[in-house]
């Protein structure tokens, strides 16, 4: 019997330029879904180097991981520095599915 050995998948180890990384967390941003950005966005930092993007965005790194996982719930001043860290930012677009008032 042949066994098979697989490795869990680990996305951040294809976050390798700044193209992935835009494509991923626009990806996660369109979901809607606030813990899958906020883990996203602890993907995006993991891949960048978790150490100095806390170092950068002025928060330890224990509580990074912890706010940047799909229980946190971070603040939004957390993510606008762990975005600036990461050298992204955030931009507006219409909906595509048009919920405008």
């Amino acid at each position: 019997m042949n066994i098979l050995k697989t490795k869990p998948f680990d996305p951040a180890e294809y976050l390798d330029n700044d193209e992935a990384v835009a494509s991923y967390m626009t990806d996660a941003l369109e979901t809607g879904d606030p813990s899958f950005v906020a883990d996203a966005l602890g993907v995006v930092a993991r891949a960048r180097g978790m150490s100095e993007v806390a170092r950068q965005a002025g928060v330890s790194r224990e509580s990074l991981y912890r706010a940047l996982s799909a229980e946190g719930n971070p603040e939004l001043g957390t993510v606008m520095r762990v975005m600036q860290a990461l050298g992204l930012q955030l931009s507006v677009t219409p909906a595509k599915h048009g919920n405008a008032a």
